[in-house]
């Protein structure tokens, strides 16, 4: 029988999953499950390549006070690289959190810290159309490690029918880590025009493994997380508590990831909180939408820092 209330297993990481599955016209109730597996979609071919030790790209996360130059110095790599990698963000509209693609971290100066890459095999593949005509396009990331991964990107590209590169775009996960033992989608959206048929072709660009005790993630753990599907809406609520032995959070971010009754990515959304004092909590409320069949699952992720 499933518990009518399920504290959210937390692991130190402070990134953690619980998936939720419907019955019709009721209010859910959460219990974990395994990742689903992968099932055939159409006009999809997965090509999977796992990341080379050397010359690995890495997500930097913005911090207070950064400039293109400075990030350029830091990492030993020119402006012009740097801007290239990252052509949709302008160095005068940089926030705190944004993320940047540094090229080559093989090339970083002396005393920079340089994370180890690892293998992240891509368990599926899946692309829905949008209402204005772009495309939706998911590869679900498993972390097979012990430790956390963490700056998981993948280059996604959609080939036509004589393996012709229609569009390519690099594609991140909406938390900055994920757990031992999980799975995380990365994603994007196309919004050019796309062939009724194509082949979609994944390369893992980053993950970092670093340890679950690492003190930038916090211990938060996700409770009393319900969804209540509808068709293809869930609408989603809980609390996050951060324990008493915990360092304050100042920000912390839920995901939830929707599948279908195949276990097929059909959505996907991020929601971000504010501070938490230690021993407190603070809730959170938002909807998930498909982009493609009824919801039957929902799977949490947290995050605190």
């Amino acid at each position: 029988m499933r518990k009518l209330l399920l504290t959210c297993i937390f692991l130190i990481s402070a990134c953690t999953s619980q998936n939720i599955q419907s019955t019709p016209d009721t209010l859910l109730e959460p219990y974990i499950t395994a990742t689903p597996s992968l099932t055939a979609t159409p006009n999809v071919i997965v090509i999977i390549e796992t990341p080379i030790p050397t010359s690995t790209p890495f997500i930097y996360i913005i911090q207070a006070g950064d400039t293109i130059s400075g990030i350029a110095e830091k990492f030993n790599i020119s402006q012009d690289e740097l801007r290239a990698a990252n052509p949709d963000i302008s160095p005068n509209s940089m926030t705190i959190g944004m993320t940047l693609l540094i090229p080559d971290i093989s090339a970083a100066k002396a005393g920079a810290s340089t994370p180890t890459p690892v293998p992240a095999p891509v368990t599926q593949t899946v692309c829905h159309p949008s209402a204005d005509g772009g495309l939706w396009c998911f590869a679900l990331i498993q972390n097979n490690t012990t430790e956390l991964l963490e700056n998981v990107s993948a280059q996604i590209t959609l080939l036509d029918e004589s393996n012709n590169v229609i569009v390519s775009q690099t594609a991140f996960t909406p938390l900055d880590i994920i757990a031992p033992n999980s799975s995380l989608p990365v994603y994007v959206f196309f919004d050019s025009k796309i062939p009724a048929k194509y082949n979609i072709q994944v390369q893992v660009l980053s993950a970092n493994q670093l340890s679950i005790n690492n003190p930038r993630y916090l211990p938060a753990e996700i409770q009393n997380a319900i969804a209540q599907i509808n068709g293809r809406t869930a609408q989603l609520s809980g609390q996050i508590l951060l324990p008493v032995e915990s360092s304050a959070a100042t920000q912390v971010w839920v995901a939830a990831v929707a599948y279908d009754k195949d276990g097929v990515v059909v959505g996907l959304k991020r929601w971000e909180g504010g501070a938490i004092p230690p021993g407190e909590s603070i809730s959170f409320s938002f909807l998930v939408s498909s982009l493609g069949a009824e919801i039957d699952a929902v799977e949490f992720f947290v995050e605190a820092r």
